[in-house]
């Protein structure tokens, strides 16, 4: 049977080997990727199966090995490259934004760039402020990358698949917290395109646009929503750069309100640029004001309820969606 009922990071492993196992041009290299496993298992059994030479254990320097990785794809490799958290990420950013995004268009296309960088983040439990962050932000403002945000089993396998395969330097954001959630994977089925948005819900009152961890949100609040009459549609981008704003626009303009929720801080985050776009393009559509559901302004607390109350929650999601219907609709209640 094609279809399984696996975890998000079984089925990252699975992608690593099937492109191990296809294409001699792909090695993995990072901080305990071989053989340990990986942080959260996704490399586990590829370095007894592959052996070292592709499966390589770095020193902690994320600097050099995804500098590595950035002349690893100028010479024709596809390394993916895992950063051990997107935390640490930071001390890469120099081979990431002057190297791998720009490097394709400096040399006028002679460099392709085939780089896979995958990293965890999000917030976790209790991992204290400097191991929480979404810096999904900071990436966004860089032209040259591209970002995917699975958020299901079924998308991590394509998605990770779909960015070895490409020209371009493509970044991986996983959330800490979607490792060990379960779902379908059919590795037979037709994979969507690597950056249009799903609808994960049918609705007519309102649009909940999220990504990563906040799609799950998005849904749980749209079936309470459902008991209080209010039918809301669930839009997972999937990707952040490019973002599928024919998806987006086409339910908007349906259901005349929308709503993006996100784990990262409100303040120009990955929301600001989503509601803004919208309401620029949906702005005749609208029957009210757009809303935004994000975390606090705030370095993420390590006390766990402080932590609990920095981020969304479906109440918040909930909260908000009644809010803005009753606005569009003063014979709803609030």
């Amino acid at each position: 049977m094609a279809t399984e009922d696996i975890t998000y990071w079984q089925a990252l492993n699975r992608a690593l080997d099937a492109e191990l196992a296809e294409d001699d041009s792909v090695f993995i290299l990072g901080e305990d990727v071989g053989l340990y496993g990986g942080s959260y298992r996704v490399t586990e059994g590829l370095y007894a199966k592959y052996g070292s030479w592709r499966v390589r254990d770095t020193p902690i320097s994320e600097a050099s090995f995804t500098g590595l990785g950035v002349g690893a794809a100028m010479t024709g490799m596809r390394p993916v490259v895992e950063i051990m958290t997107i935390n640490f990420a930071l001390l890469a950013l120099d081979p990431l934004v002057n190297m791998a995004a720009k490097i394709p268009f400096m040399s006028g296309g002679q460099f392709p760039m085939p780089l896979v960088v995958r990293m965890p983040g999000g917030v976790a439990k209790q991992l204290g402020a400097q191991h929480s962050q979404r810096l999904e932000h900071t990436l966004m403002n860089v032209p040259g990358l591209r970002i995917a945000v699975p958020a299901t089993p079924q998308d991590a396998y394509w998605q990770l698949r779909q960015a070895i395969a490409s020209d371009d330097p493509i970044i991986l954001l996983e959330h800490d917290l979607l490792y060990f959630s379960k779902g379908l994977l059919d590795v037979e089925a037709v994979p969507l395109p690597m950056h249009r948005a799903a609808v994960r819900r049918a609705g007519r009152d309102v649009t909940l646009v999220g990504y990563s961890r906040s799609v799950e949100l998005c849904l749980r609040a749209a079936r309470q929503l459902a008991d209080v009459g209010i039918e809301a549609e669930v839009i997972d981008l999937r990707s952040l750069s490019p973002i599928d704003w024919e998806t987006c626009i086409t339910s908007v303009e349906k259901t005349h309100r929308f709503i993006v929720v996100e784990e990262d801080c409100r303040f120009a985050g990955a929301g600001a640029e989503v509601a803004a776009t919208l309401s620029e393009r949906c702005f005749f559509s609208l029957d009210a004001p757009a809303k935004r559901v994000a975390a606090l302004d705030i370095p993420t607390p390590f006390n766990g309820s402080l932590e609990s109350a920095s981020i969304p929650t479906v109440e918040d999601v909930i909260s908000q969606a009644q809010q803005l219907c009753s606005v569009a609709d003063p014979g709803v209640k609030p």
